[in-house]
């Protein structure tokens, strides 16, 4: 039997599940592995031989058949890439800001050569999502997610919540146990979150969304004392990354903490575990979760992928018709100020006659009509709770910047 050969960029803790897992079939051996130092001691024994520095030995190897791009980021990666679907070559990667930033240039490319891009891997880790919306759900007209796509920041929340602990010393464990990188930019100030809700927003409403359009927000403002409140009020805070989209073709796609209803599944996503609540028609909502990173977790989706390669491999000129990319309109992007919202905000305010009224009278003012305020005060200061019911984010912006003599501790939107 005709053996597919790999090539496999990048040999870090997915790329070494990768490698395991491959000895367990028949069909598919790697043929060369590119790493940064061929020298560093490894958790697996791979042959000398199959070791290179230069990435460019693989993506010009006429007798490798796939290349598995597991190194991330935009550059080298795309180079490598692109030259390697200019050979032929189909595609597997892990790479979610890869996809986000040039997806459109990729998968373009890849049509004009016949190739094959499969990202199961990018986008929840271990969770079926990608397949799933390409194939079973391809009669669907989904028109929202929801979902928890980060699992540090997840970890960090939920430890704050569990503990009571401030988000500097759950960071600082979550960086002790390895959940958190030394540089944790990426994943608490939204980014990783950003470039997995671009990509399943595009596949999901068939029409192109561009990352420079999703508004994002992290977790670093979130405060011990906001969890405190959210638990009080039936709340549980979570790093949400949303996409909805209309008839007209508008869509908002963005990723910031919301306030979760207790009552909601989402709220009791915890830890490093992610989860996608999907809604459409037919189908109506369902929601798919499990562990959203790590080796096994991944190295099952980019296996799937190899697989999936493999088992149409020969069988037809035009290779898995269902998994390319059909879509070439661009949505219309909302922006943020134009968004209707309900609101957590935390005041804080020096105690006086007719502070509750005063702010009360603002938001009236303008068109934002409050749901609950509450206040937890002494003689000296006032700290005031308000939740507001749905209204225009241009108009909350407006009521923060009325509020003299007022300190806004938090703003937090509200999952409805």
């Amino acid at each position: 039997m005709e053996k597919i050969k790999l090539g496999l960029i990048g040999l870090g803790t997915v790329g070494t599940g990768v490698y395991k897992s491959v000895q367990n079939f028949d069909n598919i051996e790697i043929a060369k592995i590119a790493v940064k130092n061929i020298n560093k001691p490894r958790s697996v024994d791979v042959p000398q031989s199959m070791l290179t520095d230069n990435p460019y030995d693989i993506v010009n190897d006429p007798t490798i058949d796939i290349v598995v791009e597991l190194m991330g980021g935009v550059e080298p990666a795309w180079s490598y890439i692109k030259t390697a679907i200019q050979n032929g070559k189909h595609i597997v990667t892990a790479n979610k800001e890869l996809l986000a930033k040039k997806g459109e240039e990729l998968f373009n490319l890849s049509e004009e050569h016949n190739c094959v891009v499969l990202y199961e891997a990018a986008i929840a880790g271990g969770i079926p999502l990608i397949m799933p919306i390409k194939t079973i759900m391809a009669g669907n007209k989904i028109n929202k997610i929801q979902a928890i796509l980060n699992g540090t920041t997840n970890y960090i929340l939920t430890k704050m919540d569990v503990d009571g602990a401030s988000y500097e010393d759950v960071l600082k464990e979550a960086q002790e146990l390895g959940y958190a990188e030394t540089d944790p930019t990426g994943d608490v100030e939204g980014f990783d979150a950003a470039y997995k809700i671009t990509t399943l927003a595009t596949i999901a409403f068939n029409s192109r969304t561009k990352f420079e359009n999703v508004y994002r927000e992290g977790i670093t403002k979130i405060r011990k004392e906001d969890m405190k409140k959210a638990n009080e009020l039936g709340y549980k805070i979570k790093l949400i990354a949303s996409a909805t989209i209309d008839d007209k073709n508008n869509a908002d796609v963005r990723v910031h903490p919301m306030l979760v209803p207790q009552d909601c599944t989402l709220a009791h996503i915890d830890y490093v575990t992610n989860a996608v609540a999907i809604s459409g028609y037919p189908i109506g909502d369902i929601l798919l979760s499990g562990p959203g990173a790590g080796e096994s977790p991944t190295t099952s989706s980019v296996m799937g992928d190899i697989l999936s390669i493999a088992r149409a491999w020969k069988t037809t000129d035009y290779l898995l018709p269902m998994m390319r990319c059909h879509h070439h309109e661009i949505s219309n992007p909302v922006k943020i100020d134009d968004t209707y919202n309900k609101y957590y905000i935390s005041i804080t305010a020096p105690n006086g006659i007719g502070l509750i009224a005063k702010i009360g009278q603002i938001c009236a003012e303008k068109d934002v009509s409050l749901a609950s305020i509450s206040s937890d005060s002494d003689d000296v200061t006032a700290r005031i709770t308000v939740i507001t019911d749905k209204c225009l984010e241009r108009n909350i912006k407006e009521v923060i910047a009325n509020l003299d003599g007022c300190t806004i501790s938090s703003l937090i939107r509200v999952m409805e």
